[in-house]
């Protein structure tokens, strides 16, 4: 080989081992680069619970009002109280046990009399023959005329109603008296389940008015009617 034709050769050699690199390196993809880790958010700051602001003092005002209420609930409970005494005298009248019309005056029936009639009413009726006793010496005081302004008759005082619902032709009569008597109590301790006390007040004062009670009502003559004839009945 020619001397000058080596030196020609390795730069030829080198020039083209140059381009190979060259373009090698444009189809080769760069490397992409690495996303940035994303920031984190530092927490919010915890705040402590807010502390309610202390109630203010109650006025006196409080007081007085407080007093007015417990004042009107006693004027209510005044108010039932005189409520229930009227519908008791409603329904018994006004004359006290035992009292009579102005032409009704007549002396108690003899007990050999009144002592069989009781008896067989209470046979029928399933009561205690001194229930029945106790009534009527509570009612009357024995008198089988006995009438109250309210128009209650004879030995057990009935009224005009009783005395319709039961049909009785002579309410004067103390046979007829005393069985109508009877069968309206014994109607009375089986709507109150054989409840004596609350049967009796019933009959004085009238099942409405124990009914809205829910117990025997806060009227003075029922609650002696009842404490009597149960004295009566020992």
């Amino acid at each position: 080989m020619t001397h000058w034709l080596r030196p020609v050769l390795v730069y030829v050699v080198l020039a083209y081992l140059l381009l190979a690199c060259a373009a090698l390196a444009q189809t080769v993809p760069a490397s992409p680069p690495h996303p940035a880790a994303p920031r984190e958010t530092p927490p919010p700051e915890a705040r402590p619970p807010e502390t309610p602001p202390p109630k203010p003092a109650e006025p006196a005002a409080t007081f007085q009002s407080a007093m007015a209420k417990q004042r009107a609930a006693m004027a209510i409970q005044r108010e039932a109280v005189r409520k229930q005494a009227a519908m008791a005298a409603e329904w018994r009248g006004s004359a006290l046990p035992g009292e009579t019309g102005p032409d009704a005056e007549c002396d108690p029936i003899a007990e050999p009399e009144l002592t069989p009639l009781i008896a067989s009413a209470a046979t029928r009726h399933q009561l205690e023959p001194k229930l029945l006793h106790g009534v009527i010496d509570q009612e009357s005081a024995g008198r089988p005329c006995a009438l109250s302004p309210k128009g209650a008759r004879g030995l057990m005082q009935l009224m005009p109603g009783t005395i319709d619902q039961f049909q009785v032709g002579d309410a004067f009569d103390p046979q007829q008296n005393i069985e109508a008597g009877a069968t309206y109590l014994k109607q009375l301790l089986d709507k109150y389940k054989g409840d004596i006390k609350l049967a009796l007040a019933a009959y004085n004062a009238g099942p409405t008015t124990v009914d809205q009670a829910g117990a025997i009502p806060e009227i003075k003559e029922t609650r002696d009617y009842v404490d009597a004839i149960l004295k009566k009945m020992k």
